[in-house]
């Protein structure tokens, strides 16, 4: 076996991507989520609190295909049958939509919160479990749907201090529209949305024809709204092609209408992560912070032979703790053995912490210091140290 200088007795390891999240940084990660949840609410939509697990075949399917291989299995002993870990709720939150709230009036307005579990990480996401929420409007192919999404977005970053976040939107199911429009196989179309997914200059330049001209000019759009649609109105695309390019321009009038101050740039190329949306798609991003904060869109439900359209969108707690503002200091205040009980409730009353002493000390001083108290009780008021 090779080396290490890991101690396999070691209980204190964790496995790689998992962390154990401590005292500030746990309750400022609960005091954001609720912050969200409030939001959510405000925007009228229910909260839903789907399983950690469920069966296999459940998550498998509609959404969670193209997240088989990133899910973790382990057999029910109770069922014997395969269950696995959730790695995205939304697709739980499709599953409740389908089947228990399928009689409920559309369009549907759905919240969650709640950890994930990935098999590995990515470059930009190392951590493999880390919280998510979001919402869900189920039931509404119009274009208002995105409209409301996009400015609850915006909403709920503002409202847990984010105020530089920019909204990058994309549209997944361009490249393919127009390779189908100029009648190209699937093998061509695939290499051409690879090479505008990894910005690959150097592939699309050796590629002929109208899809080659097309594909360089979609690759010099990525950047903000007015320049890429200047650059994307110029060109000559299939009809289904353009009327997908037209529902974004629609869309970035609106918004311009009810958010002008809103940062919005385009990559009309970009379709990892959003293999699965019918629709615009979009990711959240703060200035100098690693990782999307979020990422939506519009999508269908498929579940006994019917369909209908959902548009929402996740955000990803490891990230959006990197982009909020540090959270205040707690006042915690030391206060002695044998101090009253009225004392003590009055102070907890005024947004103190109470640290209370289990014993009597010489120094109660000494003793707030010693236990990292910003504030001691001394005779009868509260002293700042």
């Amino acid at each position: 076996m090779p080396k290490t200088d890991v101690d396999p007795n070691d209980t204190a390891l964790l496995p790689e991507g998992l962390h154990d999240t401590l005292a500030y940084d746990a309750e400022y990660q609960a005091e954001v989520i609720e912050k969200l949840r409030q939001c959510f609410a405000r925007y009228g939509y229910e909260r839903v609190v789907p399983p950690l697990l469920e069966f296999e075949e459940s998550l498998l399917s509609g959404l969670g295909k193209a997240q088989s291989r990133n899910m973790f299995r382990v057999m029910d002993p109770i069922s014997m049958r395969m269950m696995a870990v959730r790695n995205d709720m939304t697709g739980q939150v499709a599953r409740i939509a389908r089947t228990r709230l399928s009689r409920s009036p559309r369009p549907l307005r759905l919240s969650y919160s709640g950890s994930v579990l990935r098999v590995r990480g990515s470059q930009l996401r190392p951590e493999r479990e880390f919280k998510q929420a979001g919402v869900e409007l189920i039931g509404s192919n119009s274009s208002e749907s995105y409209v409301e999404i996009i400015l609850l977005a915006r909403d709920v970053l503002d409202g847990v201090g984010i105020k530089n976040a920019s909204i990058d939107l994309t549209m997944p199911l361009l490249v393919p529209a127009i390779c189908e429009g100029l009648g190209l196989d699937n093998e061509t179309c695939m290499s051409v949305r690879v090479a505008l997914n990894a910005k690959d200059i150097g592939a699309l330049e050796n590629l002929d024809g109208e899809i080659g001209q097309i594909s360089r000019k979609l690759l010099s759009a990525a950047g903000s709204a007015g320049k890429a649609m200047s650059i994307i109105n110029g060109l000559k695309l299939p009809s289904a092609a353009k009327k997908i390019c037209d529902e974004l321009a629609q869309l970035l009038v609106r918004l311009n209408e009810v958010a002008p101050e809103l940062k919005v740039t385009i990559d009309p190329g970009e379709y990892s992560g959003f293999e699965f949306q019918t629709g615009i798609g979009f990711c959240l991003f703060a200035k100098g912070v690693r990782g999307e904060l979020g990422r939506g869109g519009r999508y269908l439900i498929e579940g006994h032979g019917k369909s209908e359209p959902a548009t929402g969108f996740s955000l990803y707690l490891d990230s959006l703790m990197r982009a909020v503002p540090e959270m205040d200091a707690l006042k915690y205040i030391y206060c002695p053995f044998g101090m009253k009980q009225s004392d003590l409730d009055k102070i907890r009353n005024d947004g103190y912490r109470t640290i209370c002493g289990l014993e009597a000390v010489k120094d109660g001083m000494t003793e707030a210091k010693r236990l990292k108290c910003g504030f001691v009780w001394q005779s009868g008021q509260v002293i700042k140290i």
